[in-house]
């Protein structure tokens, strides 16, 4: 995960040859049902952007290991790679690069045609601090966010134990054990051309 030479911009995520698993923190009341039922309840908003992380560790940096207001049940959810890929095909990057996207009108009207958008973050270590390296976040809204919902998840895990006990360990000073821990996180193989025109 510090390796200097790590890409810039690499998806890594806990896959299979049919998954992909993501991260979101919710409110107990939208967590708890979804874990039990493998699906988000009828209290999900479905017209609300959603963001997705393949990243367990910027999950953690974003939620305050399970802490903030809004955000105590940490949800680790499968969903299908065909799925996944969708929505990057189908994404535009959040911020405007005039070298991807032309002049500014152009892009800004991407992004509202698109269902999906794509921003990168500085990936982050044991402690949440930021690495050189760029975490991906997916937001999904509209025909993406009814498809993630209704078509895409495979399982959802309730997690917020795991960021817990983790969380412990670091704070003990216990990193290697902390460490041992964390979702094998490899990286996720992309064609160049969808790669080509997320890269910030």
């Amino acid at each position: 995960m510090n390796d200097r030479n790590e890409p810039r911009f690499r998806v890594r995520a806990r896959h299979t040859d049919s998954t992909i698993t993501v991260y979101q923190a919710y409110r107990r009341e939208i967590g708890g049902p979804a874990a039990r039922l493998g699906r988000f309840p009828s209290s999900w908003k479905r017209d609300r952007m959603t963001w997705i992380k393949p990243s367990f560790l910027w999950m953690m940096y974003r939620c305050g290991w399970g802490t903030k207001e809004g955000q105590e049940t940490v949800l680790a959810i499968e969903i299908h790679r065909e799925g996944f890929l969708w929505a990057l095909r189908n994404a535009c990057l959040s911020h405007h690069v005039p070298a991807l996207h032309g002049d500014q009108a152009s892009w800004k009207r991407q992004l509202r045609q698109a269902p999906a958008r794509v921003q990168w973050d500085p990936e982050r270590d044991l402690h949440l601090n930021p690495l050189p390296h760029r975490s991906l976040q997916l937001g999904l809204a509209g025909e993406a966010a009814a498809r993630y919902a209704d078509e895409w998840i495979a399982g959802i895990e309730d997690v917020t134990p795991l960021a817990r006990e983790i969380h412990g360990l670091v704070r003990a000073g216990q990193l290697d054990a902390a460490a041992g821990l964390l979702p094998e996180e490899r990286p996720f193989v992309l064609d160049d051309e969808v790669l080509a025109r997320l890269r910030a």
